[in-house]
């Protein structure tokens, strides 16, 4: 990564939100020699998810909103429920979140910064400081080193693929590899 900071793409919440189906859709899609599995009570358990993504998403987005705002945790958790969730957002409706999960990311993030900057700094570049990184990749660098290090029945690779798809849908394919590698890495040392 150069010295400059990369600049995140601007695209709305609809966009975001599409891609990160896309992408689920795309990892989860049976090779086709294998066959397709049985339907089963699926549906509640895609919404699930789809809350959690939608969740981790608005965590990213409120730890950027309170870096640069100075915002305090409480005020944006409340916000974010009482405005953003299931309502209009840049004139698009969000879709429903897992908000139980969004305000622990966000709240665990603040309570805890000290040893999730800790570790991911750890597996920065030497020389690197987390304070050279873009805000939108810190929040995103933050959120799944949270989910690493205190959610530890999620699922490796479920955090580490979540979080490089939001970094996808914010930055180019050089910042997404980015992700991967510094979250695989915090995965490696913390579990």
């Amino acid at each position: 990564m150069s010295d400059d900071k990369p600049k995140p793409k601007l695209q709305s919440i609809k966009d975001v939100v599409d891609q990160l189906a896309a992408a689920k859709a795309a990892r989860n899609a049976a090779p086709a020699e294998e066959a397709a599995p049985a339907p089963t009570a699926e549906p509640q358990h895609k919404s699930r998810h789809r809350a959690r993504t939608i969740a981790r998403l608005a965590a990213v987005q409120a730890l950027y909103q309170m870096e640069l705002s100075g915002t305090g945790v409480e005020a944006v958790v409340r916000e974010f429920s009482d405005h953003r969730f299931e309502g209009d957002l840049e004139g698009e409706t969000l879709a429903e979140a897992d908000e139980d999960y969004f305000a622990e990311i966000v709240r665990t993030v603040v309570a805890d910064q000290r040893g999730i900057d800790q570790a991911i700094t750890a597996r920065l570049a030497s020389g690197w400081r987390l304070e050279r990184l873009d805000a939108t990749l810190r929040a995103i660098l933050r959120a799944g080193t949270y989910e690493l290090t205190h959610r530890r029945a999620v699922p490796t690779e479920v955090v580490i693929d979540e979080y490089v798809e939001l970094a996808k849908a914010f930055f180019d394919a050089a910042e997404a590899k980015f992700v991967n590698a510094a979250l695989d890495g915090i995965a490696r040392d913390v579990r």
